[in-house]
């Protein structure tokens, strides 16, 4: 009921192309180029910061999860990015830890 109304507003469409060769398939997420992550180090504190792009989606539109090695194509980006990490959140959707394809 929340994950819906998100999309409609912040989503772009996506091309997802499933590792193994299945049919590519054309979904709605949110894309981030450059979604940042602290890594905190053992005594608290914050050692690294990187950034990757990534892309939110809803579970549901999708035949089976999307995994490790699919592939998404982002046509605002003009690039096409694999899947690293997939991070399901537990109420529907998932956040793809992305990294660009080299050409």
């Amino acid at each position: 009921m929340v994950l819906g109304p998100l999309m409609g507003v912040f989503a772009e469409p996506v091309e997802f192309r499933p590792v193994g060769g299945g049919i590519p398939i054309n979904i709605d997420g949110v894309f981030d180029r450059a979604y940042t992550r602290d890594v905190a180090l053992e005594d608290g504190s914050i050692g690294v910061t990187t950034e990757s792009p990534t892309l939110g989606v809803r579970l549901s539109d999708f035949p089976s999860p999307p995994k490790q090695n699919d592939r998404f194509f982002i046509p605002s980006a003009g690039v096409t990015f694999i899947v690293r990490e997939v991070r399901v959140d537990g109420h529907g959707g998932a956040r793809c830890l992305l990294n660009k394809v080299s050409t």
